[in-house]
């Protein structure tokens, strides 16, 4: 019963921090359903487009209207919410359909976090930290962020918030030697998880990103029996560029999934949907407020259901 209440909690949290962007999906998909009688290639037409602007991109608006002709045929359905439901359901199966946990089966685990300034990194960190402390977990913190010392800083106060260890450098400091040092912290304290907090860069910036593959590299001479996780975080309200952002994170390190942030204050959620389609990488947490408890761990049928207005038991 307890557990039952939680998930309707974090439902109506993820239904409340999606609200800008169900209005604009509302705005541009709904219409379609509502003009149009009869179901025909007129209908698809108009939705393809109205998922172009719900931010979903071209490229997978049309494969998504492509997969959802072929499903409507094949199932024979001839009434608009019954294709709207339809599409629903395509969109989960798109995004994973499944939880996409952490995996946290190495000794230590070991979180490789990477995004540009201002997405929200430092506090994604925190918020994961909290959670895998609650959890029971031993967790170790890296503050290989040497460019600013805001950002050492900024980690530190959510080490003492979560109650949690760090090893930092001084501002200027070599960050793979940060690193280093934080794996020999792991093993010697025999943390469950090491969180690495990485500099905010500039995506297109080639020398910065050698140094995320250095870093990586430390990693995997120190700790080679480390279960690996490499979080890329993007903020929501960039919309396409997150997916160009990606694309590049992704060349500098093999990306096991992402974390969208700043939901709750955009209205192009669609871009979630355009990501994992284009990378095929899963989305592990969503943002959708300020408190500890909003970063959520992504589920993609509540993701749908909230998306369309749909309870969660439906």
């Amino acid at each position: 019963m307890e557990e039952q209440r939680e998930k309707k909690g974090f439902f109506s949290k993820l239904k409340a921090g999606l609200t800008k962007t169900r209005e604009s999906f509302s705005q541009h998909v709904d219409n379609v359903f509502k003009a149009f009688v009869r179901v025909d290639e007129e209908l698809f037409e108009e939705l393809t487009d109205a998922l172009v602007l719900a931010d979903m991109g071209a490229e997978t608006a049309m494969e998504i209207t492509d997969a959802l002709r072929d499903r409507v045929k094949e199932k024979r359905i001839t009434d608009g919410q019954e294709v709207k439901r339809e599409l629903a359901a395509l969109l989960a199966e798109t995004l994973g359909d499944t939880k996409a946990s952490l995996d946290l089966s190495g000794s230590p685990a070991v979180i490789f976090v990477i995004g540009v300034n201002g997405v929200g990194k430092t506090t994604t960190i925190g918020k994961i930290a909290a959670r895998l402390k609650k959890e029971g977990k031993e967790v170790l913190l890296a503050a290989a962020d040497t460019f600013r010392a805001a950002a050492i800083s900024q980690l530190e106060v959510w080490a003492e918030r979560v109650g949690c260890s760090i090893i930092k450098g001084g501002e200027g400091a070599d960050p793979a030697s940060v690193v280093y040092d934080a794996c020999n912290a792991a093993k010697k304290r025999n943390a469950d998880v090491l969180i690495v907090d990485t500099a905010g860069r500039l995506h297109n910036k080639k020398n910065l990103m050698d140094e995320l593959a250095k870093m990586y590299r430390v990693i995997d001479r120190e700790l080679p029996g480390s279960s690996r996780e490499s979080l890329l975080v993007l903020d929501a309200t960039t919309g396409q560029n997150a997916v160009s952002q990606a694309e590049l994170f992704d060349k500098a390190v093999p990306l096991t999934g992402l974390v969208l942030t700043k939901l709750d204050g955009t209205a192009k959620g669609g871009i979630v949907i355009a990501i994992c389609t284009r990378l095929g990488v899963p989305v592990k947490f969503i943002g959708v407020g300020e408190e500890v408890e909003d970063l959520q761990p992504f589920s993609a049928p509540d993701f749908a259901a909230a998306l369309f207005d749909f309870s969660e038991e439906e």
